[in-house]
């Protein structure tokens, strides 16, 4: 009988508490910790779990695991994930990766010396309706998204690019699948004293463009995205859990009016999140692909780090490519 595997959280706040109940449901796997700096929390959240410990020190976990989930905040994501990395610990990383390239940089040559799995928490990757245009074939030539929220200052961390804007970006990014040739961006400070609304162009080296908007000043959540490729386009509404694909017909209409055809799919509510860690526990039992690699979170982060930039600089472009190396 394999052994079961064991995991533990770090930082078991809002969101950390949610991983660790996660994992609790998982056969084959024991939550046999979670850590907080706040040790009062870490004992309430440790209490909902038989055999779960309540730690506010990380080295404590060492010996102790095989497996852990960080969701700490960004700024302290390098410095808690590299010690489990060279251990060769796998880690589950929330979004976003780290607060620097080089950061991210580091984390991937750590992780691929020791062995360890480095998977980074993008969501919305596991969103039923985006998982249902994976398995699509398509040639995006533009592609559209808007991703709007009401402002929450849990989240306000980090700007909005790094916050909502780099889970669409992570997506084209990985739906593309090539470099980078221009970046134009722009964008505001609304409620916060970092970005709150922006708008960045990416264009592709194939020539395809993505125009990416992400709001956390908005009274409506709204999660769209529309890519349009040759004689078809498919709609994905994130938060509704839509799948549209809609393609040239075969007959006209009308003279010079082509038919429409559209197909639609709803999914049942879903738990993306659970997915994302029954994909990480398969990804290190060796039963299936890492979805979210640390080079994924590492593309990401860099373009979201551009698109920053150039939205402090003002409405200005950029012409070289992106370093996708290691």
């Amino acid at each position: 009988m394999t052994k079961p595997l064991r995991a533990a959280v770090v930082g078991v706040g809002y969101l950390g508490r949610f991983h660790a109940q996660k994992y609790a449901q998982l056969s084959g796997l024991n939550l046999v910790a979670v850590v907080d700096a706040d040790r009062d929390r870490a004992q309430a959240v440790a209490s909902e779990f038989q055999g779960c410990k309540p730690l506010t020190d990380v080295t404590d976990l060492f010996n102790e695991v095989d497996l852990v989930s960080v969701v700490v905040p960004t700024q302290l994501h390098f410095s808690t994930a590299k010690p489990f990395l060279e251990r060769g610990i796998h880690v589950l990383l929330e979004k976003p990766m780290t607060v620097t390239v080089e950061e991210a940089k580091e984390l991937n040559a750590i992780a691929q010396s020791t062995g360890a799995i480095l998977q980074i928490g993008h969501l919305e990757r596991f969103n039923p309706a985006l998982m249902a245009v994976t398995g699509q074939s398509i040639s995006p030539l533009f592609i559209e998204s808007h991703r709007l929220a009401p402002y929450k200052p849990r989240g306000a961390d980090v700007n909005v690019v790094l916050d909502l804007m780099i889970h669409d970006v992570d997506i084209i990014l990985n739906m593309v699948g090539l470099d980078i040739a221009r970046i134009s961006a722009s964008g505001a400070k609304i409620l916060s004293e970092t970005i709150d609304i922006a708008n960045a162009r990416l264009e592709f080296a194939n020539g395809c463009v993505a125009n990416v908007t992400s709001s956390r000043v908005s009274h409506k959540t709204e999660r769209k995205m529309r890519i349009f490729a040759h004689q078809s386009y498919l709609t994905i509404d994130f938060q509704e859990r839509r799948f549209g694909l809609h393609r040239r017909g075969e007959r006209e209409l009308y003279p010079g009016i082509p038919e429409i055809v559209s197909e639609e799919t709803s999914f049942e509510s879903a738990d993306a999140l659970l997915t994302e860690i029954q994909a990480f526990v398969a990804a290190v039992r060796g039963e299936g692909p890492v979805i979210v690699s640390g080079l994924d979170g590492q593309r990401a982060l860099e373009t979201a780090i551009r698109i920053t930039e150039l939205v402090h600089q003002g409405p200005t472009s950029l012409d070289q490519p992106l370093d996708r190396s290691l």
